[in-house]
């Protein structure tokens, strides 16, 4: 089975270049490890504002409060569906010093942490968070090295 990669956009104030969107998931489908691969299929990758993501975080979680990413796994009945990654601009832009990146590199962060989650790899348990980190910096290191320019531009 093949990867598409599905893109919407509902944030006014952020640019997203889908050919490095679909490129990033592409080398993330080819360079990490077995362990860390989401399901091949139909990836959707959706961007929000901080009010459009806590809304779903309190429709599906019962939790209002605004987060930074949220997947859901893909639908068991149809095997073309690898899951759906729900990213906030906003938080991005909001955390992007406070953990010493830019907001286009935060924001690739988060979806490559939806990533992981859709490959199996949690982070609730503090041991489960450590392999979320170690993967977490092996994308990074794929952004890194394939990337000069920055994958989404944000009007702040």
């Amino acid at each position: 089975m093949k990867r598409t990669t599905d893109i919407i956009n509902f944030c006014e104030n952020l640019v997203v270049d889908k050919r490095k969107l679909r490129r990033f998931i592409t080398l993330l489908d080819a360079e990490l490890p077995d362990k860390f691969k989401a399901p091949q299929g139909t990836l959707s990758i959706a961007f929000f504002n901080d009010d459009g993501l806590a809304k779903i975080h309190a429709d599906f979680m019962n939790n209002p409060a605004p987060t930074d990413v949220i997947t859901f796994e893909g639908d068991e009945f149809d095997s073309d569906d690898a899951g759906e990654i729900c990213a906030s601009a906003d938080m991005a832009v909001k955390c992007a010093k406070k953990f010493n990146n830019t907001p286009s590199r935060e924001l690739s962060l988060y979806v490559a942490h939806g990533y992981l989650h859709l490959a199996g790899v949690d982070d609730i348990a503090e041991e489960d968070a450590k392999i979320m980190r170690q993967a977490e910096a092996l994308a990074l290191e794929i952004l890194d090295k394939h990337f000069k320019t920055q994958i989404f531009k944000f009007n702040v």
